[in-house]
């Protein structure tokens, strides 16, 4: 492969690792992730991952429980997740840190931005759990705050949609498919691909965002590739 970008965040939501079901972890699904970014990797692609927690926790979906207790408890699923890659790159033979930034020495290192830079630069993979440490921020957030950090290139935003619409392509069989946008249109006309913090974060720092599917896992190579896939926000 001839890779577009050299420094990566790679976003992918807790409920892609769910499968067809949506929830637990396939590790079927899990392998074919982690063979996209060995294949990234062993080209000299500095990838880190940011993953979600709703194959196992969803927190705003709840209405009776305090909102704080409910991110702690979906910040607490992304590191599951962050553990379930971790060992799926590692029997391929792949160098990770999973860093988290909720302190759990036992498992991960705590994140410190130069650190995870320098991880990087060693071709390791990292991995970071745990959102941002806090509540009312979501995972879209920190792989925009994450990016930022790093130097990032870009943020490939892995979803189970392959593209963004003007409405929910499940609902509406019309739905209209956008190839290319800007972070603000998709701020005004509150495009739900990502939180307005996040998306905010990604226009004061000018950091490119491509939204694709994966029902494919190779996608995640041809993004990286920067073909015409999926829909780039720029």
């Amino acid at each position: 492969m001839e890779p577009k970008y050299k420094r990566v965040i790679l976003k992918l939501s807790g409920e892609a690792l769910g499968g067809s079901k949506g929830t637990g972890i396939d590790e079927n699904i899990v392998s074919e992730v982690t063979d996209q970014i060995k294949t990234l990797s062993e080209a000299g692609v500095e990838v880190a991952v940011v993953i979600g927690g709703g194959n196992f926790w969803r927190g705003r979906t709840s209405e009776k429980m305090d909102r704080s207790t409910a991110d702690y408890m979906g910040m607490m699923a992304t590191v599951i997740n962050a553990l379930a890659l971790q060992d799926s790159l590692e029997q391929k033979n792949l160098k990770t840190r999973v860093m988290s930034a909720i302190e759990m020495r036992q498992i991960a290192e705590p994140y410190i931005k130069r650190r995870a830079v320098r991880h990087l630069e060693k071709g390791r993979v990292v991995i970071f759990a745990a959102g941002i440490g806090n509540p009312f921020f979501s995972t879209d957030t920190t792989a925009a705050l994450r990016a930022a950090e790093i130097e990032a290139e870009v943020i490939l935003l892995a979803k189970k949609v392959d593209g963004v619409y003007d409405s929910d392509p499940n609902v509406n069989p019309n739905a209209k498919k956008y190839s290319e946008l800007t972070h603000d249109e998709v701020i005004n006309q509150k495009l739900g691909v990502m939180d307005t913090t996040a998306a905010a974060l990604c226009v004061e720092n000018s950091i490119p965002i491509l939204v694709f599917g994966l029902d494919d896992p190779k996608n995640i190579i041809r993004a990286c590739e920067g073909q015409n896939i999926g829909t780039i926000i720029q």
